[in-house]
């Protein structure tokens, strides 16, 4: 288990389509895992991005990183452990292990830095323009760090 409290974990079978010619995930599909974690972590929160995206608020990515460690292959199922790693009215970031559901192998680790923004693209101070969500969100990031 990932070393961080309230961690969402959201399984997912590896499908042809993701693999390479050498039979392992191609590398870009971690990065579509990390978002399927990611709303799924909001999501289990309650909230949802679909009613952040009404409200006028989006998060688009503005960093990511990714170490791969081990490879998955076709049919393996993963698990995409995710949480808030830092927050701020202007940010959030997150991080992310991916793990083989079954040998609990570190398959990689990743992070991404999310700007709040509002449908013009300009930056949204989400403590300002929307406490409640922030507070929302406070509390998980301070229960987290523990």
């Amino acid at each position: 288990m990932a070393n961080y409290a309230n961690v969402s974990e959201t399984k997912i079978r590896v499908r042809y389509q993701e693999t390479d010619q050498m039979g392992v995930v191609y590398h870009a599909n971690y990065l579509t895992w990390f978002e399927v974690g990611r709303t799924e972590w909001i999501r289990s929160y309650g909230i949802s991005y679909q009613q952040m995206e009404q409200k006028g608020l989006l998060l688009p990515v503005v960093d990511i990183h990714c170490k791969y460690m081990h490879p998955a292959r076709y049919d393996d199922e993963v698990i995409v452990r995710t949480s808030i790693a830092d927050l701020s009215g202007g940010k959030i970031a997150f991080k992310y292990d991916v793990v083989h559901a079954e040998t609990e192998t570190v398959l990689c680790k990743g992070s991404s830095v999310h700007l709040w923004v509002n449908k013009e693209m300009k930056r949204v101070n989400l403590k300002q323009a929307y406490p409640e969500l922030y507070r929302t969100l406070e509390q998980i990031f301070s229960v987290e760090r523990g």
